[in-house]
């Protein structure tokens, strides 16, 4: 049985370890004048089970966000475009229902922390009323009532609920992120899309803002999706991982996939161009090159260009993600190539 939400939609009733998020075939292009049509993102398709945290993890420009905003439809149009695909979340389509019924879908259902807090709050209104706005928008209270949430919302993410009426400048760049995190969580969302929420921190900060955020999911029971460039914030959040390159998913699975069983030679990149901790490493190999302009992509593998191992092949036939073990997939001709030049 399902449970009807406001505006008529039915959710499914989930338990901990179903599908909360099916995202199957979706393809997001910007169309423009001057630079054609850019393939932000290319027939991603992804899981993610209520409770779970899934990461998406790679470069700046990979596509991350832009998976992101289109799960909760923020795509801006013009010049954004969904070419296909679905999006499934507790068994409803959002492709497929309004603009006011999705809404009532954001704040409530899935909720967002976007990546510069100081953009996404508003400098003009004290930050406990922009908390207080969206418990007044999705759960019809008194304004005395939404004023109560919001205080007790401050206090959930380790601000004193005193500084209520002070505005987002008195506040310092971890205190503006634990805000942001408020409101996002305010109506206790079943998912959360994390957007590089740490990044701006300094190291102390993120710690302890990722400390509160895997607290907060704990004890509320939301799923999350995090998106992120740093490897060190997926080891510490994440169940399973994503890595994404221009615009696709090119390998998926656990930690242990990812990090210990490495398949795709763009994941192994990443790990290369990493300090080691323990201070042994010689000269860090980065990636060469760059990504490629997503309004010009290359007519195989898209990481051909870059790949050491590339081969004919690579340059002529893109490759499709294939699952090389349970639950670990990877779009790579030559997967696992890499493993002869390891030491």
């Amino acid at each position: 049985m399902g449970r009807t939400a406001k505006k008529e939609i039915v959710w499914e009733e989930l338990k901990k370890g179903d599908t909360l998020l099916k995202i199957k075939d979706l393809s997001i292009h910007y169309v423009t004048k001057d630079m054609g049509v850019c393939k932000a993102v290319n027939h991603v398709s992804l899981e993610l089970k209520k409770g779970e945290t899934l990461g998406l993890v790679g470069e700046t420009g990979a596509g991350k966000t832009t998976i992101a905003l289109g799960i909760i439809r923020l795509i801006p149009n013009p010049p954004g475009k969904i070419i296909g695909g679905t999006i499934t979340f507790k068994g409803t389509d959002l492709y497929k229902i309004s603009e006011k019924q999705m809404r009532t879908v954001r704040g409530s259902e899935i909720s967002m922390i976007f990546q510069d807090p100081m953009t996404a709050l508003n400098p003009v209104d004290p930050v406990g009323d922009q908390i207080a706005e969206v418990v007044l928008l999705h759960d019809h209270c008194s304004k005395a009532e939404a004023a109560q949430k919001a205080a007790e919302m401050m206090e959930l993410v380790g601000i004193p609920r005193e500084r209520y009426s002070e505005f987002p400048h008195q506040f310092s760049g971890g205190m503006l992120q634990r805000i942001v995190i408020a409101i996002a969580l305010a109506c206790s969302p079943e998912l959360l899309l994390a957007d590089e929420p740490t990044t701006a921190l300094d190291v102390t900060i993120q710690a302890q803002v990722l400390d509160m955020m895997n607290e907060i999911k704990n004890k509320l029971g939301t799923s999350v999706l995090m998106i992120t460039h740093d490897l060190g914030i997926i080891a510490e959040m994440c169940d399973r991982v994503a890595v994404v390159y221009a615009g696709e998913i090119v390998e998926m699975g656990n930690l242990v996939h990812i990090f210990k069983r490495t398949e795709h030679p763009y994941t192994q990149g990443l790990f290369d161009s990493l300090p080691n901790a323990a201070g042994d490493s010689k000269r860090l190999k980065p990636i060469r090159g760059l990504m490629p302009d997503p309004a010009n992509l290359p007519e195989g593998c898209n990481f051909s260009p870059r790949c050491p191992y590339a081969t004919e092949e690579c340059f002529r036939e893109p490759p499709k993600l294939l699952e090389v073990e349970e639950g670990h997939f990877v779009q790579c001709h030559h997967h696992g190539c890499m493993k002869g030049d390891k030491t």
